[in-house]
């Protein structure tokens, strides 16, 4: 598995939406300190350095589960942005937050109610930093 790569601004925007849940207590703080720890292990890079592989935020990605072969295809948007009928997943929920900084073909051991199974990523379909929208 390779290092979580993240950019600077994403890093910075999780920080503070993180830093305002919490103070809202709208995040659990196991979350939010597991959230946490994975943004500081990450290696920080700027927007036009990110590789088009890697899993950012504003990311539409493809995904699958090695235990069922279930395929998910959503896109990680911040907190405010969630829509699960449009397929926007929030990046505090466990899935966005175990797959954001790692890039196509990474295995990703996730611990669901029946014990633990890898998450796949099998495409990003579209990343802002890759298609040149460095602003979202």
């Amino acid at each position: 598995m390779s290092q979580v790569i993240i950019t600077k601004q994403d890093f910075n925007k999780i920080h503070r939406s993180i830093t305002d849940a919490k103070a809202r207590n709208s995040i659990k703080k196991e979350e939010a300190e597991k959230l946490l720890a994975e943004l500081k292990s990450a290696k920080i890079v700027e927007q036009d350095q990110i590789d088009g592989d890697v899993v950012t935020m504003n990311s539409i990605v493809k995904i699958h589960f090695q235990n069922n072969k279930t395929t998910m295809e959503f896109q990680l948007v911040y907190p405010a942005d969630a829509n699960i009928k449009e397929k926007k997943i929030s990046i505090f929920s466990s899935v966005a937050s175990a797959l954001i900084g790692y890039k196509v073909g990474d295995e990703i051991d996730w611990l669901i109610p029946s014990g633990m199974t890898k998450i796949v990523i099998d495409e990003i379909i579209y990343q802002p930093e890759a298609a040149g929208d460095f602003d979202l």
